[in-house]
């Protein structure tokens, strides 16, 4: 009987342990994921859903199996259109909204301070939540310090976790960071294999920013699924060229955000985390870069 009992108290303290790594509520395979804390102090995960043109009911759908397969940050933005349906994934899931860090972005469009005020009702209105996680502006065009400092408040209120920005050159931060009162926590930018932007990271992170990497894999432009580097490297970890992908970007200390809604890639794309690249894999991925980017449409 005293065996029995001290068996069901080991057990009880290993599964209290691992609650604290893995998340429990509806997942069907537990996964831990690592965090990167900001520099206010907040944690995100390194590794997260980005939802670009998930939209309706497959981004409902993509979303809702995503939080069952253990993701909790997930990306999307105002222009994306697909807000709505992110928040209704969030809430058929069932899971706690406290266990999710969710980031949104304000458009264009919106640009100013009256008007950043505004698109931020209007993106808490559509994910259905009472605060966001991160609040980035999209784009360094139109009133960015009237948008900043609309963005400082609804930060200082509670309202948002942590502020920041994509795709901003290193003097377009300076200059933010030179006039703001709160530094950007985050800059989400262009990375992967070929278009690494090594002298931007450093540069960024010079500055005591986290970058976050948008489309890792370059929506597969250039062959890079099938790229014969990568795809050999995977076979040396029993990896896919998009799993080596995703573990070079998150050995540069980038945080990743991968799109898909095919079932497989989401499981695919957690299990990154049960290796680690070599030195000379990492120099190998390094002398794919191109140096240019591989959405010149988005320029």
């Amino acid at each position: 009987m005293k065996k029995t009992l001290r068996n069901v108290a080991i057990l009880s303290v290993f599964f209290a342990a691992t609650s604290l790594s893995y998340a429990q509520s509806n997942v069907e395979n537990a996964v831990f994921i690592p965090t990167k804390t900001l520099n206010n102090g907040v944690k995100m995960p390194c590794l997260g859903f980005g939802t670009l043109e998930l939209t309706d009911s497959v981004g409902l759908n993509s979303v809702a199996r995503a939080i069952r397969l253990g993701y909790r940050l997930f990306d999307t933005a105002a222009v994306y259109g697909n807000e709505e349906a992110v928040g209704k994934g969030i809430k058929q899931s069932g899971i706690d909204r406290k266990k999710l860090f969710i980031s949104t972005k304000l458009w264009v469009s919106d640009m100013g301070y009256e008007s950043t005020k505004k698109a931020f009702e209007r993106s808490l209105k559509k994910l259905g939540v009472d605060y966001v996680d991160m609040y980035l502006i999209h784009r360094p065009h139109g009133d960015v310090p009237g948008s900043w400092k609309a963005m400082e408040e609804l930060y200082k209120e509670g309202r948002i976790r942590a502020i920041g920005v994509s795709n901003f050159d290193s003097v377009q931060l300076a200059g933010l960071i030179a006039k703001a009162e709160i530094k950007p926590a985050i800059n989400q930018i262009e990375i992967n294999p070929y278009f690494q932007q090594p002298e931007m990271q450093k540069m960024i992170e010079e500055f005591g920013v986290q970058v976050e990497g948008w489309s890792p894999f370059a929506q597969g432009r250039n062959g890079l699924f099938t790229n014969k580097v990568l795809v050999q490297i995977g076979k040396k970890y029993n990896k896919t060229a998009a799993q080596v992908t995703l573990r070079w970007l998150i050995q540069r200390g980038i945080v990743v955000i991968p799109r898909t809604s095919n079932p497989v890639h989401m499981k695919e794309n957690l299990n990154v985390f049960d290796f680690e690249l070599s030195k000379a894999d990492m120099q190998k991925i390094s002398a794919l870069d191109k140096k240019t980017s591989q959405f010149p449409e988005w320029k």
